[in-house]
C-alpha cells in the first residue's frame, strides 16, 4: 500500500523541476515515486501494489479542530499537474489506484492493511507520514520513507514502541498529547514527546490519563489535562485513522511493458530503458 500524496510530494521536492516530460512539463514527482516504488518491489516482491488518494484535509477532520493542515502551503503549480495525471501512468504500471473524495488517503491505508491482516495476509504501508505508525502489529509493517534517504526503513510494532516509548495502537493517544506540528495540531500545552510517553506507561491510554488528571504532581500537566480535556479528545479522534468497507486488490505483478511505454510517451526516457529490461526477464 502506498501513500501516494506523500510519495509524490516527497518526490517533488527531493528532484529539481527542470526533470520534464515531452511537452515541457515537470515530472519530477511522478519519476520519483516510481522509482521509490520500484525500489521497494524489488525488495520485498508484494503479490499486488496500491496507491491510495483522499483530499488533503478532510471534513470531518477540521470540523473538530479548524486549526487541522491549516498551515499548510497550496499545491506548487509545477506539482498540480502530476497529481492530476498520475493515476492513468500508475495504473500503466498494473497498478491499482484507490481514490477517495471524502477519506484521507491515510484512512484508506489504513482500512486495507486491515482487511488483508483479516484475509491472512501481510500489508507494507509505505508512507512518509509517522501518523501510519498506528498501524503497525504483526501483519503489518511501515515503510518510512525520509526525504534525503535511501529506500525505506522498516517500522513494525517493535520499533514504534523504541521511538515513541507506546504501542502502536497508543500512537493517536500519543500524537494528542504531543502534538504534531505537520498536521496543525497542537497538543497538549507543556507536555512534550517524553511526558506523553511517561503519562501513556503510567495510564495506559488518553483518556485513563484525563480520568486520573487531578492527581499528577506536576502543575502544569495537571493543568493541561484538567483544562484541555474535550480538546485532546478531539486531537486524538484527528489521529485515529477511520476505517471503511472496501475490496482488496487481486494479486497483480507489475507490467513492466506497459510502464516502459507510459514512461517513454511521458519523456522518461532512463526509466523506460529500465522498465523494458524487467519485461524481458
Amino acid at each position: 500500500m502506498v501513500d501516494a500524496p506523500s510519495m509524490l510530494f516527497r518526490a517533488f521536492y527531493a528532484l529539481p523541476d527542470s526533470i520534464k516530460g515531452a511537452d515541457g512539463q515537470p515530472v519530477n514527482a511522478l519519476l520519483g515515486t516510481a522509482n521509490l516504488i520500484l525500489r521497494e518491489i524489488d525488495e520485498h516482491q508484494p503479490r499486488a501494489v496500491a496507491l491510495c488518494f483522499g483530499p488533503d484535509a478532510a471534513d470531518y477532520r477540521v470540523e473538530l479542530f479548524d486549526g487541522y493542515h491549516a498551515d499548510r502551503p497550496e499545491l506548487p503549480d509545477t506539482l498540480a499537474p502530476q497529481f492530476a495525471g498520475s493515476r492513468d501512468f500508475f495504473e500503466a504500471f498494473g497498478w491499482t489506484v484507490a481514490v477517495s473524495d471524502t477519506l484521507e488517503a491515510d484512512d484508506l491505508l489504513g482500512a486495507y492493511a486491515r482487511r488483508e491482516t483479516d484475509a491472512g495476509g501481510r500489508t507494507l504501508v509505505m508512507t512518509g507520514d509517522r501518523d501510519l505508525f498506528q498501524c503497525a502489529n504483526d501483519s503489518v509493517t511501515i515503510l518510512y520513507v525520509r526525504t534525503g534517504k535511501q529506500g525505506a526503513e522498516l517500522v513494525d510494532a517493535r520499533e514504534v514502541r523504541r521511538r515513541y516509548g507506546v504501542p502502536p495502537e497508543l500512537v493517536p493517544d500519543f500524537i494528542a498529547l504531543r502534538g504534531d506540528p505537520s498536521d496543525g495540531i497542537p497538543g497538549a500545552k507543556g507536555i512534550g514527546e517524553k511526558t506523553a510517553a511517561e503519562l501513556l506507561q503510567r495510564h495506559g491510554s488518553l483518556e485513563a490519563a484525563l480520568e486520573h488528571a487531578v492527581r499528577e504532581t506536576k502543575p502544569s500537566v495537571r493543568a493541561a489535562l484538567t483544562t484541555q480535556a474535550d480538546e485532546l479528545r478531539r486531537f486524538k479522534e484527528i489521529a485515529t485513522l477511520r476505517d471503511v468497507d472496501l475490496e482488496l486488490p487481486g494479486d497483480a505483478s507489475t507490467n513492466f511493458s506497459g510502464a516502459a511505454a507510459a514512461a517513454r510517451e511521458r519523456g522518461m526516457e532512463r526509466l523506460a530503458k529500465r522498465l523494458e529490461q524487467l519485461a524481458e526477464r
